[in-house]
């Protein structure tokens, strides 16, 4: 081998070592280390996911513990009375009377977290007085939420009925909490208040009362026409149901003579407009004539084997015919025997 060749051998040999010296760098040295920088950046992305969660969890317990303070107790039967006895207050604090007023329980429904109770509310009264009504439930410390709200003429200028839900949240399960007395930031004195007055005396809810009819003219002896008797019983369509509250667990039914002016009581088994009055009807159900209105309360009455209704609120004449699956569980028992 002269010397030419053995230059070219060693060049090739160095060519060659250089090569392997690389392939055994990078199978060594350099993947191991990408291999590493990779799970680094893995750990730190799992790392960093903790953390969000951890701080997410954080936040979660704190705003859980902020309205746990604000919930009127941790079970459900407990915040069921305790929110019961402050709406009962409200009313009374507004100006209106108990009596006039029926509060139904809504719930419990289970959400995520929580549970829902609540208290379906309908009465009349002044209109002033169901803005002071509505304005101390909207600005109440407590948690709670007022939907559903409806308002329509009463029986007299200045008085509406008034409908709605008032909803709350126990929490499941309740974190540990010191509770404090709550204090509401806005009372009936306050000037968000007062700027609702206009409502109170532009009295947009004012009713149309028909007027009476005029006394009936002297017609010959003999001569019957319609109202012409004395102590003619007054017509269905004014005889309206005022009310359907309930008073110590029995239901009582108000209904307004609105021409004399004049307002009787009655209980379930007192005979009206032809029959026999059988219940008090408390579900929440659809009320005729109206869209997207909901109603809390009706009359129900028994005449032979039918059974007739009137919403709360409505006249004598509008008494309908109730189908069987319109029926309460026990009347519909009976219809069904």
């Amino acid at each position: 081998m002269n010397a030419r060749e053995k230059v070219l051998a060693m060049a090739v040999g160095g060519l060659v070592c250089l090569f392997g010296g690389g392939l055994g760098l990078n199978f060594f040295i350099t993947k191991p280390l990408k291999e590493m920088d990779k799970r680094i950046v893995s750990a730190r992305g799992r790392l960093e996911k903790i953390n969000t969660e951890r701080r997410n969890y954080f936040s979660a317990e704190d705003q859980m513990k902020a309205f746990t303070k604000l919930a009127f107790a941790d079970t459900v039967d407990e915040a069921s009375a305790r929110s019961g006895e402050l709406l009962t207050k409200q009313i009374i604090q507004s100006g209106l009377r108990e009596a006039n007023f029926t509060r139904l329980p809504v719930g419990p429904r289970k959400i995520r977290g929580a549970s829902e109770i609540g208290w379906n509310v309908q009465g009349d009264g002044p209109l002033g007085s169901v803005v002071n009504l509505l304005f101390l439930l909207q600005h109440a410390p407590n948690l709670q939420r007022v939907e559903n709200v409806t308002l329509s003429n009463g029986d007299a200028p200045g008085v509406v009925r008034v409908r709605f839900r008032v909803l709350t949240l126990v929490m499941e399960p309740a974190p540990d909490v010191e509770r404090k007395p709550l204090m509401a930031k806005m009372g009936l004195g306050s000037e968000e208040r007062k700027r609702l007055d206009m409502i109170v005396e532009r009295d947009i809810l004012r009713p149309y009362i028909k007027r009476p009819p005029p006394p009936p003219a002297k017609g010959k002896p003999g001569d019957g026409g319609p109202g012409s008797g004395p102590g003619k019983p007054p017509g269905p369509e004014v005889l309206r149901v005022v009310s359907l509250s309930e008073w110590q667990g029995q239901p009582e039914v108000h209904i307004r003579d609105t021409v004399r002016e004049k307002t009787f009581r009655y209980k379930p088994g007192d005979e009206l407009a032809g029959g026999v009055i059988q219940m008090v009807d408390y579900r929440p159900m659809k009320q005729p004539g109206g869209a997207d209105l909901q109603s809390f309360s009706r009359l129900i009455l028994r005449r032979g084997a039918e059974y007739w209704t009137v919403e709360h609120g409505q006249t004598l004449a509008d008494l309908r015919l109730m189908e069987p699956d319109q029926l309460p569980a026990p009347l519909r028992a009976t219809v069904q025997r």
